[in-house]
């Protein structure tokens, strides 16, 4: 989800920085539907993402603190990437040192 989430996010950055810093999309109503659907798209990817963000947190029983920012990666543009990695490193490390049963 957390790469979903960014590709999303980073491809409409990128749509929102040359859409009204080149194409003028701020003097005019006319905007792509794509565009549109796209921004609707990562509500919904981005609720999912919030969802299994929770459900990863109780699981590995992770602070609150480390939770909210797992959360709050999702809203800035390619950070959902950064939170990914540090979350895979960690459940990468907790698994090899898990004692079989």
């Amino acid at each position: 989800m957390a790469w979903l989430t960014g590709v999303v996010l980073g491809a409409l950055t990128i749509w929102l920085v040359v859409g009204y810093g080149f194409l003028d999309y701020a003097n005019t109503d006319v905007k792509p539907g794509l565009y549109r659907s796209l921004w609707t798209a990562h509500g919904w990817l981005y609720f999912i993402y919030l969802i299994v963000g929770v459900d990863l947190a109780f699981r590995l029983r992770y602070p609150l603190g480390k939770t909210v920012l797992i959360l709050l990666a999702g809203t800035v543009p390619f950070m959902s990437f950064v939170a990914e990695r540090f979350v895979h490193k960690d459940v990468a490390a907790r698994m090899a040192t898990a004692t079989p049963n």
